[in-house]
């Protein structure tokens, strides 16, 4: 084991990739110090690391966004250095001046390469000048709403608005016409200033149907950098990266030749040392435009990892300790594939709104070649004042085929309760012909959604099957644990044989038509399942694990199931990904009922704008309040046409979830 004269290290960080460093630094003989805020102190990495310290309240411009409080712990605990993970400070370049002050060590890159990075507008300029392709569009000062809309029109519609300090999906609107400019930009004119303190933007043509493919760049003090492969990051949802990928596959050897050459073209021009991306959208004709370059490491490191059978983080701590880095250019070979999912505390079906609350349950796989980094376990709270992101399952394999295959049986092994989660929707992506069988681009998770070809419709086998595992839930406990004993069973059993179970269930949450009467009725390895009309005969029924297999009109019907909640379950069939929901169907409030109704808070949150009175006379989708939560922005918009009644709260008002916000009456 290398020594390194880092001997303590402060993580400026929380969750996920705060432990990710603590690993690392106990590998490597290396003393932690932790700081969490007042309602992260029951998180794993406080656990983890050899010393903690409470920095401050809960929101983060009052804890891990604070630096003289965490130069201050930094000075007290006398650390060698301080890893600033990623999002809050990693990026900032007077927090890393602040430390070198002091004489503390930041691992990262120099607090000039963070500025000139840092400003998508300047990265550009400095990308242009070493002749690295750039999009077309407006980086200058002026920020009056008047010019800018002008200069779109210059560079032509669509165009997206661009935080210039921004990052991570935020501070960022796709505007199609003149008409939707003003407000699309001071929308995002206000994002900015929240998440990064900066409301300054720019403006880019937008590139139809790119790929999104980054590479990660590492460089040290003695002017060496590398090119560590490439990543695809092109599965990205409102411009938030869902699913990442390495490598990419489809590229020829000369675009990713000549993406390698400028990635190292565009670190080598800012003197870069530590751990950096730079980022490119890639068209159809292999046609590269220079993005961004974020001068941290990123969400998505493992994957490249995975691939070179490296650790980023120790690499950081080698640079930061001034060492040279540990292999050339020639000597990096990727093996293998893998992919990381992004799994995330928000409701798809609630048009993918944060999720808060206690983890009643927090079991992730533990499976071959399966890795996961995560920042909760049982027990912990998910808030509402940072990233929704709760975990990162990545997998590799032989070939993109078979990480796939191992990934969603990793996403089935996965079981949270507490807070809703993306792990439905993440399988019914990897389950789409398009996301196994070719390279999607940046927007096809946004307009699959927009078409709504995601979700699947049910066969007759689904139906089968869905019943069986009904019935077999209805019978054993829920934690599937293995039951003996008749006398254990929840079943229907009697001496002299079982009389039929009958359970109900709704098929993907949809209302009418899909409540199914289920009957089982199971002797020794038969079952015969009543659904709807029909009726079918099983033999040869099987459950191994989370794998159900049986015969059904003479031929083999299989498919993989995980229990998601107390009474519902996921079942992959050959057709797709289904809900299923143990019980009667939900009943949704209509509003024409009675003719008002009430629109209530989805989560905690401050109110940022309300954008209409009472008595105002509304249409169907019309913005009414702008919710601030969890570092995004959520509209609130009137469920019908009508009149507002009652408006409860004003602009700057915290609310807590489920509180009524409004009240819009039909007239």
């Amino acid at each position: 084991m290398m020594t390194y004269s880092i001997k303590r290290i402060l993580i400026a960080n929380r969750g996920e990739i705060a432990c990710r460093v603590i690993r690392t630094c106990r590998r490597l003989g290396i003393e932690t110090v932790a700081v969490a805020s007042e309602v992260d102190q029951d998180l794993p990495h406080v656990k983890l690391a050899d010393q903690a310290v409470i920095i401050g309240a809960a929101a983060a411009k009052e804890s891990y966004l604070d630096i003289a409080k965490i130069v201050a712990v930094a000075k007290q605990y006398r650390v060698d250095a301080v890893h600033p993970g990623y999002g809050f400070l990693s990026e900032n370049a007077g927090f890393a001046e602040a430390l070198n002050q002091v004489g503390i060590r930041f691992i990262g890159p120099s607090a000039a390469a963070i500025r000139a990075m840092g400003s998508k507008s300047e990265a550009k300029a400095i990308a242009e000048k070493i002749a690295v392709p750039i999009i077309k569009g407006y980086r200058g000062n002026s920020q009056d709403v008047t010019y800018l809309s002008g200069k779109a029109e210059e560079i032509g519609f669509p165009i997206l608005i661009k935080a210039t300090h921004g990052g991570g999906g935020k501070g960022m609107r796709l505007v199609y016409s003149k008409g939707e400019f003003a407000t699309a930009l001071e929308s995002c004119q206000r994002e900015a200033q929240g998440a990064f303190g900066n409301a300054a933007v720019m403006l880019e043509k937008f590139v139809e149907t790119p790929r999104h493919i980054e590479l990660q760049v590492f460089g040290d003090s003695h002017g060496n950098v590398v090119a560590l492969a490439e990543r695809d990051c092109s599965l990205q949802r409102r411009h938030q990266k869902v699913i990442e990928e390495a490598p990419a596959l489809g590229l020829s050897d000369t675009l990713r030749h000549n993406l390698t050459q400028a990635a190292i073209a565009v670190a080598k021009a800012v003197d870069y040392q530590g751990a950096g991306t730079v980022e490119f959208l890639v068209d159809a004709a292999e046609n590269y435009y220079f993005l961004e370059m974020n001068t941290r490491l990123q969400v998505e490191h493992p994957v490249t990892e995975e691939i070179l059978g490296l650790d980023l983080v120790e690499w950081q701590i080698r640079v930061a300790a001034g060492k040279s880095l540990p292999l050339t250019q020639e000597q990096i070979h990727p093996q293998g594939h893998a992919i990381e999912v992004r799994l995330y505390a928000e409701d798809p079906e609630a048009g993918f709104l944060p999720s808060t609350g206690k983890l009643k349950l927090f079991q992730m796989p533990t499976l071959p070649d399966c890795r996961v980094d995560a920042g909760y376990e049982t027990g912990n709270q998910v808030s509402v004042f940072y990233d929704p992101m709760i975990a990162k399952i990545i997998v590799k394999g032989d070939n993109r085929h078979a990480t796939i295959q191992q990934l969603e049986k990793a996403l089935l092994h996965t079981q949270v309760q507490g807070v809703k989660t993306n792990q439905k929707f993440l399988l019914q992506l990897l389950h789409h012909s398009l996301v196994r069988d070719s390279h999607p681009d940046a927007g096809f998770i946004d307009r699959t959604l927009k078409e709504g070809s995601l979700a699947h419709k049910e066969t007759s086998q689904d139906k089968v099957l869905a019943g069986l595992i009904g019935w077999h839930l209805a019978r054993h406990a829920p934690s599937n644990s293995a039951v003996t004993s008749p006398w254990a069973l929840r079943d229907d059993w009697r001496h002299g044989g079982l009389t039929a179970s009958k359970v109900s269930f709704t098929l993907n949450g949809e209302e009418t038509a899909v409540t199914c009467q289920v009957t089982c009725q199971a002797q020794g390895h038969h079952a015969i399942v009543q659904y709807e009309t029909q009726r079918a005969e099983l033999t040869s029924i099987s459950f191994n694990g989370q794998q159900v297999t049986a015969i059904f009109q003479g031929q083999l019907v299989k498919g993989q199931w995980a229990l998601i909640s107390g009474n519902s379950f996921i079942v992959c069939t050959a057709s797709g990904v289904h809900e299923m929901g143990i019980g009667d169907a939900d009943h949704n409030y209509d509003a024409e009922e009675d003719g008002d109704k009430q629109l209530s808070a989805p989560m905690p949150g401050r109110v940022i704008s309300v954008l209409a009175a009472v008595g105002d006379a509304v249409e169907l989708g019309t913005p009414l309040i702008i919710l601030e939560a969890m570092k995004m922005e959520h509209t609130i918009r009137a469920p019908f046409s009508g009149v507002v009644e009652d408006m409860f709260y004003a602009t700057g008002d915290f609310v807590e979830e489920g509180v009524e916000l409004a009240r819009v009456k039909v007239v």
